[in-house]
């Protein structure tokens, strides 16, 4: 109804999980991080933190913050109209310290107190937040309990694994899928038509140009084709290389010349594109576009272990021991195909020292292998990241069963068949960082 006033609460998954509970006051969203979450339980005192005012489009974002702060995902919690209750002026009622209101959401309803505790002076005052003992008090009601989203229906890991949308702080609110009259357009595109996608303009020439060398049997990879799987794969690319430096390998004559780094937009760039720290998915179509076919990210997330200079077999060797490792330890690692097995291991801090008293200990057992499983450079090919060979492969994820495989091969995934396969296998790399185990020394 007109003069309602809204009020959304998202559950996001930033460095730590916590409840972003935000009341319209005024035409923008005054907004408190409550770690654990409202409830409905009287008998509960919540701790609440007065954060910065969002603007009025962020009451019905859902889906992913690129990294940096608050970087995370975020699920439409619960949402709804509010009204206050004893102070009719809500915004003076918050400066004051004390604001009541009443709920009208799908879970949250009834009065709500929140009580300034300390001022901080920084404006991210300390507040409590409790709910009234009135008819919709519920003793022992557990926000945790009540996981989905009232926009969407799905949980923070559903949208995590397939996100609609990211959070520009400059831009607001931007799709991450592609439509599909979006994609009938790339279509039909000719040499210097603009296309219009993930909310951008871009212009695109020479569409049918090839720039991958056919495997044999096989017919040659378009800059088209490129799009297509830029276009398709950009949710699930996103999240592994936002607010990251890209580095960009770039090959004007194709897969089969000579490529040079591009690390920053160059004049020809469109205006919007001002950093090659990706905060959106037209940015990675862009680069698809000027024949940017490989896409590395400083490997500062996560320790990784470069398992290349052996024979396919040995690799594959190298990688089950580790795998075997890391389900002794209680490690959370990922695997990845690129020219050869990456390993990469979500750490805090410099891991370099941990991944190589790791190596020593496999050596104990494969001897002959001693030298290989090395850490990886300042750069790595990003997951999902097409590379610069025949066939058009792409660095892309497997599930440690696939080592078993016998089908698995070095060019066994390419940007035809990856869209495919199932759901972002790396999505673990992307949790927060844990410290690793300490590692016994190899007998000798």
């Amino acid at each position: 109804m007109a003069g309602e006033r809204r009020f959304v609460v998202q559950r996001h998954r930033a460095t730590r999980l916590h409840y972003d509970f935000r009341l319209e006051i005024d035409g923008v969203l005054v907004s408190w991080a409550v770690p654990k979450g409202p409830s409905l339980d009287p008998k509960v005192r919540r701790a609440a933190f007065h954060v910065e005012d969002h603007p009025m489009d962020y009451v019905d974002f859902e889906g992913v913050i690129p990294g940096g702060y608050g970087g995370g995902d975020v699920i439409v919690w619960d949402a709804g109209t509010w009204e206050p209750y004893k102070d009719p002026d809500p915004a003076a009622a918050v400066a004051a310290g004390e604001l009541h209101a009443r709920l009208h959401g799908e879970k949250l309803r009834g009065t709500f107190v929140l009580i300034r505790t300390r001022r901080q002076g920084s404006g991210k005052d300390d507040w409590l937040m409790l709910h009234k003992r009135d008819e919709h008090a519920v003793d022992g009601w557990d926000p945790e309990e009540h996981p989905r989203s009232v926009l969407s229906g799905r949980t923070s890991d559903e949208v995590l694994a397939d996100p609609d949308r990211l959070w520009d702080s400059k831009t607001g609110a931007r799709p991450l899928k592609a439509s599909r009259e979006e994609l009938r357009e790339l279509d039909r595109l000719r040499d210097g038509d603009t296309w219009h996608v993930f909310g951008r303009d871009l212009r695109v020439s020479d569409p049918d140009k090839v720039l991958f060398p056919p495997l044999p049997g096989q017919q040659p990879v378009t800059r088209r084709e490129l799009l297509r799987y830029t276009t398709r794969m950009a949710p699930i690319i996103l999240p592994h290389v936002a607010g990251r430096a890209l580095a960009l390998r770039r090959f004007p004559r194709g897969a089969g010349g000579t490529g040079s780094w591009q690390r920053r937009p160059p004049r020809t760039a469109p205006p919007w594109l001002t950093s090659l720290t990706v905060t959106e998915a037209a940015a990675l179509v862009w680069a698809a576009g000027v024949d940017a076919l490989e896409w590395h990210v400083p490997a500062t997330t996560a320790a990784v272990i470069e398992l290349g200079g052996l024979p396919w077999a040995d690799q594959l060797t190298l990688a089950r021991l580790h795998r075997t490792a890391f389900e002794h330890l209680g490690v959370t690692a990922r695997a990845k195909v690129s020219r050869h097995i990456e390993i990469w291991v979500p750490a805090t801090g410099d891991a370099t020292g941990w991944t190589a008293a790791l190596a020593r200990s496999i050596a104990a057992v494969v001897p002959e292998l001693a030298h290989h499983g090395t850490p990886g450079g300042p750069v790595v090919l990003a997951p999902y990241s097409p590379i610069a060979a025949p066939g058009a492969p792409v660095s892309t994820p497997i599930g440690w069963d696939e080592l078993d495989d016998p089908a698995l091969t070095p060019d066994a995934f390419t940007i035809r068949t990856v869209p495919d396969r199932r759901a972002d296998l790396f999505s673990a790399v992307l949790d927060p960082p844990r410290a690793l185990p300490a590692l016994d020394a190899p007998s000798q």
